[in-house]
């Protein structure tokens, strides 16, 4: 039997059975679903602006850094699984380091150190952050 409650503080959706879903709806069309293993659907978030260099992985997916100094590219609440890009428009060219879980190809800080706008994508294995980067955009 699959319930809905609530309570002060949560809502709870319960679909109740072996491979039992919970099915999100829009207009009649199923538009995501929550199953025991995995979320099917967009996940769309809104970019996190952090211009010091330090990503709460609890804040979002996506990030814009706009850097005032040198700084350290660091994780925070490293999620397993958890992927998404960094904007890093570092317009001073100022240094960037990596912290010790933020793991970069021998190339990837000289790079970003470079004055320009550059796209990093994150992926986390729960423990580390596995970082790439673009070339510079014009």
């Amino acid at each position: 039997m699959s319930t809905i409650k609530s309570s002060d503080e949560h809502l709870t959706l319960n679909a109740d059975g072996s491979g039992k879903e919970i099915k999100f709806q829009s207009n009649g069309s199923e538009i995501a679903t929550l199953s025991s293993t995995r979320w099917t659907g967009n996940a769309a978030s809104t970019t996190v602006t952090d211009n010091d260099g330090s990503f709460d992985m609890d804040g979002g997916n996506n990030f814009k850094c706009t850097p005032s100094g040198n700084f350290t590219l660091t994780f925070t609440n490293i999620t397993d699984g958890q992927s998404g890009f960094i904007l890093l428009v570092n317009s001073g060219g100022h240094t960037v380091s990596a912290a010790s879980t933020s793991k970069v190809d021998a190339n990837l800080l000289a790079t970003v150190s470079t004055a320009g706008t550059y796209l990093i994508s994150y992926f986390s294995d729960g423990t580390n952050a596995y970082l790439t980067n673009s070339a510079i955009y014009a």
